[in-house]
């Protein structure tokens, strides 16, 4: 009876949250959910990365700036309209990822991880030594507001509306990737590389589709987040963003569609709260603290539940899109299967 209802009841979920604006009079709220909307952008890709094909990459933020820097270069130095200039900032990060990729994704584990970190790491330099044309640690300000035709977003509660429809066209669009052939075999590669390899699978092919893919919303992220600002820096696409974005697919939960959504959430969210509460709890604490409560809060949170806040789907009767437990022979065959 649910598993009948479910698409009606997310629907429902959906609308129901689209209906915020009209209640919530906050502009920082709004402005809170805008972000929450963008990382969780980012971080679907990042999952479809890490929870299905197996890779890790610590080099995303590199990816969230070169479409941040697309959209503010192309629409400050070169006039370009906005909806190219968005198109450039998905393609750019798209190109570069498929670029490295194909040497980068050879590498295993924690390897891997330590490429897309010098990656990230490299970006981040480039983007602080850049001269004129990045404005150096400065960044660049007059980015104008995204131009749709004759609409023009240029208020929390239109930009609101814009990412938060992407975000679940997204989410319906991934829903159909995961269950699909290419989902099934991804998730064979996550299980056993070397036997999907074997069961005919083409796994340098389809990690590094997957690596692109992530790497296109993370420039999506960056252009509307570019949009939205007006305003860039290197600031937000430093080693740290990166980290934070794995934390974020991680806590919450790997190999689940829900999961990046909640883990953006929380991550937002928890750091606004704590950024409140602390100097209350403690007078005169600077952010350091902020980072010892945000630590151990998440610590606490993945000891009490390891899956990850995608497996908490389960309560409601939806379970993480994870192959039941089955052998790697038996999830193979079904991937071969179509």
């Amino acid at each position: 009876m649910w598993g009948k209802n479910k698409k009606y009841f997310w629907l429902a979920a959906a609308l129901g949250f689209l209906a915020i604006p009209l209640i919530v009079k906050s502009n920082y709220i709004i402005s809170t959910l805008i972000v929450i909307g963008l990382y969780a952008i980012l971080v679907q890709g990042l999952g479809i990365l890490m929870g299905y094909a197996g890779q890790v990459s610590f080099g995303h933020a590199a990816f969230f700036g070169l479409g941040a820097y697309a959209v503010a270069i192309l629409t400050t130095h070169y006039s370009w309209p906005t909806i190219p200039a968005l198109g450039a900032a998905v393609l750019l990060p798209g190109m570069v990822a498929a670029v490295i990729g194909r040497p980068t994704l050879k590498l295993q584990e924690l390897y891997l991880a330590l490429a897309t970190l010098g990656f990230g790491i490299l970006v981040h330099i480039a983007f602080t030594e850049g001269g004129e044309m990045t404005g150096g640690p400065s960044g660049l300000s007059g980015i104008p507001y995204l131009s749709v035709g004759g609409l023009v977003f240029d208020s929390d509660v239109k930009f609101f509306y814009l990412v938060w429809i992407l975000l679940f066209l997204l989410l319906a669009g991934m829903n159909n990737l995961v269950r699909s052939r290419v989902g099934r075999a991804l998730r064979a590669i996550s299980e056993s590389e070397y036997a999907a390899e074997n069961a005919g699978i083409d796994t340098v092919g389809l990690k590094l589709q997957s690596f692109v893919f992530s790497a296109l919303l993370a420039g999506l992220a960056g252009g509307l987040y570019a949009f939205y600002i007006t305003f860039i820096s290197p600031s937000p696409f430093s080693f740290h963003a990166s980290v934070q974005f794995v934390l974020m697919a991680v806590v919450g939960g790997l190999g689940t569609l829900t999961g990046p959504l909640l883990g953006a959430a929380l991550v937002v969210a928890l750091g606004e709260v704590l950024r409140w509460a602390v100097p209350l709890v403690i007078p005169g604490a600077g952010g350091e603290y902020q980072i010892i409560f945000f630590g151990l809060i998440l610590v606490i949170l993945m000891v009490l539940q390891p899956g990850g806040l995608g497996a908490l789907g389960k309560l409601l009767g939806t379970p993480a899109k994870r192959l039941p437990g089955k052998g790697a022979d038996t999830r193979l065959l079904e991937s071969q299967g179509g």
